[in-house]
Parts: C-alpha cells; structure tokens; sequence
C-alpha cells in the first residue's frame, strides 16, 4: 500500500473501531470500570493497535472513559446520586443566570452564544460528540459570564469539571438527535433575545432539568435513554 492511503485508511478504521466500543458502552455490554485494553481490542477486531488508540482517545474526550496514567483506559463510572446534586444545582445557577442576561442582553454575548448553536449544529452534522460536548459546555459557561455577575461565573467555573465529569451537560450517553439538541440551544438563544426575564429563566431551568418538552414543539429530548435528563 502507498504512503497515501495509509493515513485515511487509518482514520477509516478508527472511525469503525470508534463506533464499535462506543455501541458496546452505550447498550451496557462494556461496563463502568471496565479496562479498554488496546491489545485486546486490536485483536479482537483484526486491526493494529493505531486506529483503537485513536478511538479510545476520542471516547476519553467525550466523557464515555477515563484515562489514567501508568494504568490505561477505564469506561467512565458516573455515580447517579452525585449528578443528581450537581443538576440541583446547575438548575438555580442558570435559572438566576438567564434571568439576569435576558434583562440586559448584550450583542457580544449573543454573538458569542450563537456562535457556540453553531459549532453543535456542526459538531452534530459531523458526528463528532467531543466537539459537540466542548460546544454545549462553552454554551453554558458563556452564559454566566454574560450575567455580568462575578460570582456566578466563578461558581460555574468550579462545577464545571464536574458537570462535565457527571455528564450533567451534554451526556456522552444521549441516544437521541443531537441535531435537535442543537436546536433546542437556538430556542434557549431566542428566549434570552425575546428581553422576557421570565420565560428565559423557566426555559433555562427545564432544560438543566431535562423537561425539554417545556421549550418548543412538545419534543422530549431529555429522557432519550436510562440516565434521565440533562442532557445538554
């Protein structure tokens, strides 16, 4: 084989290795904790270890497994009572946060919000759930820094690991449309737009609870699978 094609058909196979590990992590059949052992699953599928060590790296970035140094790559164990907590939470620090942009909405931060719709309409069209993920969180952290509260930006920026870690924004697990999630991010964006104090912060907090259905057209987005809600 040429040069040439040795690198795309190296992402090639990353890309169905990616698929494969993911499938069995989402249906349950790799359990948390479980070790990702690339010689294993390099031999299992009849590839070289190249393209899994790509697509454990992908599912290290998108929350679905750990990695710890010395020791490999683990699926991600996510305890349900400490999301539950941080979704508590991350319910009144977005409620009070889109209240406080709706009333005073600045163009730079709309733009900026409307930027990060864009990227996960993107990241969404494109398959790529890391960078839809980045998109979502940056959605959020961008709202409360817009709030031009100090304390509540310097209390998302301590959660935020969290959240993230406890899949509380953008679950790695969603098995719905990521592209109506998207979407849903747009309705957010118009209720800051829409100056109504009110509804922003009701539509802020159903969609931190995962009630997505409260937002536009009755889709429920947030029971897409066993975790629940909150999904983005």
């Amino acid at each position: 084989m040429s040069g040439v094609g040795e690198p795309l058909t190296r992402v090639l196979l990353s890309d169905q290795v990616y698929t494969r590990v993911r499938g069995l992590i989402v249906n349950g059949d790799l359990k948390a904790g479980d070790r990702l052992v690339e010689a294993e699953i390099a031999r299992d599928l009849g590839v070289s270890q190249a393209p899994v060590r790509e697509a454990v790296k992908r599912l290290v970035h998108e929350g679905l497994a750990d990695h710890i140094p010395r020791r490999g790559s683990f699926v991600a164990d996510v305890s349900s009572q400490d999301a539950d907590a941080a979704r508590a939470v991350r319910v009144i620090i977005e409620e009070f946060a889109a209240r406080a942009v709706a009333e005073r909405a600045d163009p730079e931060s709309v733009e900026a919000l409307r930027a990060q719709v864009r990227d996960m309409r993107e990241a969404a069209e494109a398959g790529d759930i890391g960078r839809f993920r980045d998109a979502d969180i940056a959605f959020h952290r961008i709202l409360c820094e817009a709030s031009a509260n100090p304390f509540l930006s310097r209390i998302w920026s301590l959660m935020e690991p969290s959240l993230r870690a406890l899949r509380v924004v953008s679950d790695p697990m969603f098995t719905g449309d990521w592209a109506e999630m998207a979407v849903q991010h747009g309705v957010l964006l118009e209720t800051l737009e829409s100056a109504d104090a009110d509804r922003a912060a009701a539509a802020f907090a159903a969609h931190a609870r995962g009630d997505e259905g409260v937002l536009h057209h009755g889709h429920g987005h947030g029971h897409g699978h066993g975790h629940g809600h909150g999904h983005g």
